[in-house]
């Protein structure tokens, strides 16, 4: 008996987890497909916690539109599982109209070929 009832509790902990997996996953897919510019960053955009923030940030504020923005450092399963939903690694993560963009080297050499502002402005038409 004391086999059954640990194996029932791997398989109660195990489903548990996948579900949890499961929610945290539409909780991205939610928060990307909800918001038409979302930045995944360490910190906040008065706060940025990293350098690679800290430069995107500034690239993206001088767009001049609002946007979303998630701390990975006070959600860590977003932090987690956010790499294999959009199969890039590294934060910070811009994702515009549903789109990964990048991480910091491509919205910085965005920025500064003049390609990252109508981007923004384009998708900031969404935002209500």
């Amino acid at each position: 008996m004391n086999k059954r009832l640990k194996y029932h509790q791997y398989i109660y902990f195990t489903f548990i987890k996948v579900l949890s997996l499961m929610d945290i996953m539409e909780t991205i897919r939610e928060q990307i497909e909800g918001n038409p510019i979302i930045l995944y960053m360490k910190g906040s955009p008065n706060s940025p916690q990293c350098g690679f923030s800290a430069r995107t940030i500034e690239a993206l504020t001088s767009c001049g539109e609002r946007f979303a923005f998630v701390d990975i450092l006070s959600n860590p399963e977003i932090r987690t599982n956010l790499p294999s939903y959009g199969n890039w690694p590294t934060f910070p993560q811009l994702w515009v109209k549903g789109e990964l963009i990048g991480g910091c080297d491509i919205i910085t050499e965005m920025h500064e070929k003049g390609e990252l502002a109508p981007l923004i402005k384009e998708a900031s038409q969404n935002i209500e």
